[in-house]
């Protein structure tokens, strides 16, 4: 079905409903609607190896519509990459509408027919979802049901194929999932002091097996059981997923069933809260197609286990989940000091203390390339990754609050960006100090501040980093920094990155321009990264919804 086929349909589907509403108790139509646009003009920049495309100017657009009208929807997106920005794979260049649905909302009954986004529990074995700044939208297209035969349980469906780009992958994807509150459905049993659900999962990829060499399975299945408990303060999560052999190339072709575990442990009060995670992932890469690269036709997440940094200095280093094999937890600590006390001050000073490490899995194989046997705390001794977070967040006036960070940051590049321990960059240990001020000058204007250093004699050397931000409420923002790599071990890449932006915001609607120049590396978003190239040039957003 071409982007007109598309679009009519959508029509067709439209005015019918509003006909149909027009001689039923049916709500009057709503249409909603969002747009982003994302211009690049680029230049060559030798000093930091940049170098301008054939066609100067890149652009990623996308403009979405529904329609809702009592129990039904139906919508569409149009997108358009002409080319795709810098690091967006080429092969989403072009235009078209690649998604569109139709869907009813009934008591008991919902019906999705089009594209489709949900995930069963955690995502362990499914989760199709959309990320923009990192070109993921794996979305399913087919058919979607979810059925609720009485309060407290909950059966899902799926069926169809993967988005790949403007096509669709060559299998066919089915899946359910089911979810029962037990509170709901037995509440004299349960009581009200505990709350407890449980569910489970079955996803289906079938793909016909080409292969002239390997003899591979064409359906490959994967199953997951879960549980979620409430007592008190503390709340329980945990997951397990089995999946079958699944031999491809991001994992080397090897025949070992997968296993993912994921464990989730909170405790919460007034003023304090105590988190832990733990995870342990084997051979679980699980993709539409086999022959993939990178974060192409996901059909699983992993969540990343670690704490997702969002001062720019240690997304230098971010970690990202390792599919076929990794161990390890996380752990964080929230306490606030009561106010008017000597540490609290007259406001209070909240306080978290975060510490994740993710190390390698053990393997023997027993058949080259093939089979391996792995035990269960894995190899300690080989680490990915480990970060030791500490912030500090003070008011210390009604217009003035600092917030002080301090990372300790151990960064295997070799696996974590090269795959192979061959790679030869070996463990990054870097310590990095942040300190953020805010203070609002009137009803108005308002600036913020940051000032980071990142020491390491690892890799690229040390770094500094000041940004300064300016809002003029309601409309105007103006953000200025300048990262500076001067500890590299080559005089020559001694760089200055800097950036100048400016942003004009009215009602549901936000324009920004920007200079800079930007450094290469991994941007990270969840746990999911991909690789961003140097650049240098002027960058434009537009979003605006209705």
């Amino acid at each position: 079905m071409n982007k007109w086929q598309v679009l009519f349909s959508v029509i067709f589907i439209s005015s019918g409903l509003t006909s149909f509403s027009q001689n039923s108790k049916l709500p009057p139509p709503r249409i909603s609607g969002s747009l982003q646009s994302d211009v690049q003009y680029l230049i060559t920049d030798t000093i930091i190896g940049a170098t301008a495309p054939r066609e100067r100017i890149l652009s990623n657009t996308f403009l979405q519509v529904t329609y809702d009208q009592g129990p039904f929807s139906a919508g569409l997106r149009y997108e358009a990459y002409l080319n795709p920005v810098l690091g967006f794979d080429e092969r989403y260049e072009g235009q078209g509408i690649p998604y569109r649905f139709f869907s009813y909302q009934g008591d008991r009954l919902d019906l999705t027919i089009g594209n489709i986004y949900d995930q069963f529990g955690n995502g362990l074995i499914f989760r199709a979802y959309q990320e923009w700044n990192l070109g993921i939208d794996n979305s399913i297209d087919g058919i979607h049901l979810r059925f609720r035969p009485r309060k407290g349980l909950e059966v899902k469906g799926i069926l169809g194929t993967q988005r790949k780009f403007f096509d669709r992958s060559e299998s066919i994807i089915r899946g359910a999932d089911i979810e029962a509150s037990l509170n709901e459905l037995f509440p004299k049993f349960m009581g009200e002091k505990i709350n407890l659900s449980i569910g489970g999962s079955v996803l289906n990829r079938f793909l016909e097996d080409t292969d002239v060499v390997l003899q591979l399975p064409e359906n490959v299945s994967a199953v997951s059981g879960r549980a979620k408990l409430y007592v008190g303060n503390f709340i329980f999560n945990g997951e397990y997923a089995y999946k079958i052999n699944d031999p491809f190339g991001l994992n080397n072709f090897v025949y070992n069933p997968g296993h993912a575990f994921f464990f989730n442990a909170s405790y919460s009060r007034k003023g304090l809260g105590i988190d832990f995670n733990l995870k342990r992932i084997d051979n679980f890469d699980f993709r539409s197609e086999r022959n993939i690269s990178l974060q192409e036709l996901t059909l699983n997440f992993l969540p990343p286990g670690t704490k997702i940094q969002t001062y720019r200095l240690p997304t230098l280093y971010p970690y990202a989940t390792q599919f076929n094999g990794e161990l390890g937890f996380q752990a964080t600590l929230y306490y606030k000091i009561p106010r008017k006390t000597p540490l609290g001050g007259k406001y209070g000073t909240k306080i978290q203390v975060n510490f994740s490490r993710y190390h390698a899995p053990d393997t023997t194989f027993i058949e080259p390339n093939f089979r391996y046997e792995t035990n269960l705390l894995g190899d300690p001794q080989n680490l990915y990754f480990q970060d030791f977070n500490i912030e500090i967040n003070r008011r210390w006036t009604k217009k003035f609050r600092t917030i002080f960070t301090y990372i300790w940051l151990n960064y295997n590049k070799d696996i974590i960006e090269f795959g192979t321990p061959a790679a030869g960059f070996g463990i990054v240990e870097s310590h990095i100090f942040v300190l953020e001020g805010q203070y609002k000058i009137n009803k108005k204007l308002a600036f913020r501040s940051e000032i980071q250093h990142m020491g390491t004699q690892q890799d690229l050397g040390s770094w500094a980093m000041v940004l300064g931000e300016l809002s003029v409420s309601p409309n105007w923002y103006f953000t200025l920094f300048d990262e500076y790599n001067y500890g590299n071990p080559d005089p020559a890449l001694r760089i200055h990155y800097y950036n100048a932006s400016v942003a004009y915001a009215f009602g549901s609607n936000r324009i920004g321009i920007s200079y800079s120049r930007q450094r290469r590396g991994l941007l990270c978003v969840g746990g999911i990264c991909r690789e961003v190239p140097a650049s240098n040039g002027l960058n434009m957003t537009l979003t605006s919804t209705w």
